[in-house]
């Protein structure tokens, strides 16, 4: 029997998929869940021996859902290209598979470093590891959630996420998915934008990663990103703006 299962989400990642893929050799299985890379990503993948699941989804529950629909592991990890299982996240997610878990699901601790290798002040704590007859399934169009029957526990060990790598990727991400989360507003019925919100997001979005998060503790590069978060703020709310505007003009 495929005992784990793990499953990396990913679209022209490869100058990332190595080293993500060489983190997850622990597993009995490997699927790379693939939105139709034309650099080398696949090709790499399958030097590292993973199965290749080729998607044209936008919707992420959809894309994580194929995945769980196609994995033989009775335990499913889930990672993206630009994350890294720790060594001793790998020890726990395996003394985890050998022995009798009361758990249907495990949260893992993120550890997130941003603009090369400064490490974030802030750990997150996510649901990516799960009995596969327990996971329900996932729903959500882009802050995806799973839907577990049963207790949910916590592993020990980090899973290093290496984001934001530099302001041009920082850049590209923002173009990418800021039209994505005014649509899902849009779609929501969001209030309709006027000038005094637009301060009111972007000071939100600075004060919860530079305070909140403690980014003051990151130096320069905790500053760069905060500052960052807040830009990103404003290109969501200003793509929604103009998607109201054109819907008012349509009237």
């Amino acid at each position: 029997m495929t005992k784990i299962t793990g499953i990396v989400i990913t679209k022209n990642g490869a100058d990332l998929i190595e080293d993500c893929l060489k983190s997850l050799s622990f597993c009995n299985e490997i699927l790379v869940v693939d939105a139709g890379s034309s650099d080398k990503t696949l090709e790499i993948a399958k030097k590292h021996n993973a199965k290749i699941i080729e998607h044209n989804f936008s919707d992420f529950s959809k894309i994580r859902n194929l995945g769980l629909e196609k994995a033989e592991g009775e335990w499913i990890l889930y990672v993206d290209v630009d994350e890294r299982v720790s060594e001793e996240l790998q020890k726990s997610i395996k003394k985890t598979t050998e022995s009798d878990s009361v758990f249907s699901a495990y949260k893992v601790l993120r550890k997130n470093f941003y603009l090369g290798n400064h490490e974030w002040p802030y750990i997150e704590k996510l649901e990516r590891f799960f009995k596969k007859a327990d996971l329900k399934g996932w729903r959500g169009e882009l802050h995806e959630s799973p839907v577990v029957d049963g207790k949910i526990g916590e592993l020990e060990g980090f899973l290093l996420h290496y984001t934001h790598r530099d302001l041009t990727s920082m850049v590209e991400k923002t173009a990418q998915w800021s039209g994505v989360e005014a649509q899902l507003r849009f779609n929501a019925n969001h209030p309709r934008m006027t000038w005094w919100r637009f301060p009111r997001v972007m000071i939100s979005g600075f004060l919860n990663s530079y305070v909140k998060q403690k980014g003051y503790k990151a130096g320069t590069a905790g500053l760069i990103e905060s500052i960052y978060q807040s830009f990103s703020m404003f290109i969501t709310y200003a793509r929604l703006w103009e998607m109201q505007k054109g819907h008012e003009v349509k009237k």
